[in-house]
């Protein structure tokens, strides 16, 4: 894995946006800003992150950029081994970008995410791994029921009109076979490509990949893995809002401000 997108959401409006692509090449780090982030400050007053000021510049490092490497638990904690495990991953595991596209990154001091492309296997299937979100607003009954879920148990993503964060908004809810609600996916699977996806539900498949039981913290309850069958003109996060600002610029001399 080398490629992950930064993503922004804004609230009250709950409006979200691609604002960058970190990447990692094995020598280092780099970051740019996608044509999302000249969305995110035209539509909802989207300020340059502090650490990366330029909106045209492509960033280096050859170390992870601390607003990155401060969402990762450092491995001398005490806890870190508990982190592998909710995240699902080997002891062993390192890689930073790994461990950001699994867990998300994200911070309560501020609204930042990090998500990955798909994983693609060699019969082809797209992989993806995420938490279910927004559980702190379903009912107790559901939250006991999500502790009683195994992994491999299936579930279905269902679109609906929502009032959450003290607005109506789009979501992409997550339900059991029987209809109990468990939470929402990430808004990175409202894009087009997966939508028309989850219309077709011969080409999609949504299991639980791990339950983890308090006092695992609520973000890290239940840990899902979509399996997508590609083709068919499926590619998912190709929009201009993904492409990095310098390469929009000169395809469309589209100005910054």
């Amino acid at each position: 894995m080398n490629t992950l997108f930064v993503a922004w959401n804004e609230l009250p409006s709950d409006a979200w946006f691609p604002i960058g692509r970190l990447t990692g090449d094995g020598n280092g780090y780099q970051f740019a800003y996608t044509a999302g982030a000249i969305a995110a400050r035209r539509q909802c007053g989207f300020q340059a992150l502090r650490s990366f000021p330029d909106w045209d510049k492509v960033y280096s490092s050859p170390e992870l950029f601390s607003v990155f490497s401060n969402r990762l638990l450092r491995p001398s904690r005490p806890d870190y081994p508990d982190f592998l495990r909710w995240l699902n991953l080997p002891q062993s595991e390192n890689d930073p970008l790994i461990l950001l596209a699994r867990s998300g990154g994200q911070r309560v001091t501020d609204w930042l995410e990090v998500f990955s492309p798909p994983e693609v296997d060699e019969d082809g299937l797209c992989h993806f791994h995420f938490f279910a979100r927004e559980l702190q607003y379903l009912p107790a009954e559901a939250l006991n029921r999500i502790n009683r879920l195994q992994a491999g148990d299936l579930l279905r993503a269902v679109e609906i009109e929502g009032f959450e964060n003290n607005c109506m908004q789009r979501i992409l809810s997550l339900l059991t076979v029987d209809g109990c609600r468990v939470g929402n996916c990430p808004k990175y699977l409202l894009d087009a490509d997966f939508l028309r996806l989850f219309r077709e539900p011969e080409r999609v498949q949504i299991t639980i990949d791990r339950v983890n039981l308090p006092p695992a913290p609520q973000a890290f309850r239940l840990l899902c893995r979509l399996v997508v069958r590609g083709g068919g003109g499926f590619q998912p996060f190709s929009s201009s809002l993904y492409q990095p600002i310098l390469s929009e610029l000169a395809t469309t001399g589209a100005k910054i401000l």
